[in-house]
């Protein structure tokens, strides 16, 4: 079997077209929908970047293999140490070469975050440029299109490539983001709700967009009204279009070779991206379901029925460990994901009853998602204003804007069961366990932000107040 697993950084699925999205922004990956399934709540365990393909290269959660954070305590990746690979823990990558899948990865992410476990067991790594996850989709393409052409027709390979240009800065034509001026915009934030934004002092706010020096044209410099925010989607919007562009340059190649319909197609993400959601902007800072909300597509020839539409609750290692069953092999005893192989043959499956996620780059925070109801209990909130304890009821508020926790003491109770069971759960099963989350609250989540350079940079704004609030909060620290 071919395989290609197209892995687009900061994507949100309510940004696409085949999740209801009323902009042409994907009409190439909707084209790969339409003939296989769409998953409408796939997560990912642990949040932003490096927990996230730490799970696509482990097959566990972030409690788990260590790497919670992008660098400093809470980023230990754990394997076992020796002489030989372990079997528990094999890396999915180790794991397809075992079915004799030769494996390919076009991404520039391992150099980005120094990441020397994700550039275990692949035949070939490609990082194309060194930029460090900034390259463009044409750049990506300029690598990936002659691999194609001159490999696309071999059998049994899985080819990851990675797409960031959903990902700030928007850095590709500004003709793409252009192209949107005059159309409709989502109703989400309102200018009500963007005027209230305006008291946030926080990264990524409405104030202070921007933690960057320079940013370009397909962004505002700040959001004080709906016409910037309008901006900064058309920025966003750009970014998918332009990657869903060369999207189809890949599959034209397919149709070049005669293959296209030969090819399992996994389209994913490693998280989402706030856009207005908490007040923040163009970020990924949080357990919430912005950004942990994923897009899932999966095109497997001979398997998928076209046009297959799935809502059960799945986790991002979930989908490894269905890859794993796909090629014919067992999902090791160490990992977390499960098979969800079934629902794509069209059997009976109901998906996970609730998942637990967790963030540690710029809050501390773990998640319950059930069917209805999001928990989240903020152990450090870092420059961030959430409070420590929030329900939200998805069926009315997607956009999580009305926290009903002290409405529903029964409802926040069964959530803080669920994820203190599950907590007791990973540390039982595993010898190794130390909770990666708690190093970060220790020691605080200033990573691409300190406490002390963002109370800096309040003061040089003249925004004494603001920052002296921050000095009382974490005094003594």
């Amino acid at each position: 079997m071919r395989i290609i697993y197209l892995d687009i950084d900061s994507l949100r699925p309510d940004h696409m077209g085949c999740y209801g999205y009323n902009r042409n922004t994907t009409p190439n990956i909707d084209a790969i929908a339409a003939q296989g399934a769409r998953f409408n709540h796939c997560y990912c365990a642990s949040s932003p970047c490096v927990p996230s393909r730490a799970s696509f290269i482990s097959g566990r959660f972030g409690i788990n293999h260590g790497a919670l954070t992008h660098w400093g305590p809470g980023y230990d990746f754990y394997y076992p140490e020796g002489e030989s690979h372990s079997e528990p823990y094999a890396f999915f990558t180790r794991r397809l070469r075992d079915a004799g899948y030769k494996t390919v990865t076009f991404s520039s992410f391992g150099d980005r975050h120094h990441a020397w476990w994700y550039f275990a067991g692949w035949n070939e790594v490609h990082t194309h440029t060194l930029k460090e996850g900034n390259e463009d989709a044409d750049e990506v393409n300029a690598a990936v299109i002659p691999w194609l052409k001159l490999h696309g027709k071999e059998e049994n390979y899985f080819l990851h490539v990675q797409y960031w240009d959903p990902h700030t800065l928007y850095t590709y034509p500004e003709s793409y983001a252009a192209q949107w001026e005059g159309s409709k915009a989502k109703a989400y934030p309102s200018e009500e709700r963007i005027a209230a934004h305006q008291a946030d002092r926080f990264p990524h706010s409405a104030v202070y967009l921007h933690t960057d020096a320079s940013f370009p044209g397909t962004m505002p410099g700040k959001i004080a009204n709906r016409e910037d925010f309008v901006h900064l989607l058309n920025g966003y919007d750009g970014g998918i279009s332009y990657m869903d562009h060369h999207v189809g340059e890949i599959m034209e190649t397919m149709r070049e070779l005669g293959i296209e319909d030969d090819v399992c197609f996994i389209v994913s993400a490693d998280h989402g991206e706030s856009m207005g959601e908490h007040g923040i902007y163009a970020e990924h800072a949080s357990a919430t379901e912005s950004v942990h909300h994923l897009p899932l597509i999966i095109k497997a020839p001979g398997i998928t029925k076209p046009g297959t539409v799935l809502d059960g609750l799945v986790y991002n290692v979930d989908v490894i460990a269905t890859l794993t069953e796909l090629t014919g092999l067992t999902v090791p005893s160490g990992w977390d994901g499960e098979s969800f192989l079934r629902a794509l043959r069209d059997e009976p499956w109901q998906g996970r009853e609730y998942l637990i996620m967790d963030h540690a780059l710029y809050t501390c925070q773990r998640a319950v998602r059930d069917s209805v109801w999001y928990f989240i209990r903020t152990y450090h909130s870092g420059l961030y204003n959430f409070e420590p304890v929030s329900l939200y009821n998805m069926e009315n508020d997607p956009y999580q804007t009305n926290n009903v926790a002290g409405q529903y003491p029964e409802i926040v109770q069964e959530m803080d069961r669920r994820l203190q069971e599950w907590k007791r759960r990973q540390a039982n099963r595993h010898g190794h366990f130390t909770d990666p989350l708690q190093k970060v609250i220790e020691t605080g989540p200033w990573k691409y932000v300190t406490l002390d350079g963002w109370i800096s940079t309040l003061r040089g704004h003249g925004d004494h107040k603001s920052a002296d609030a921050f000095e009382r909060l974490y005094a003594g620290r």
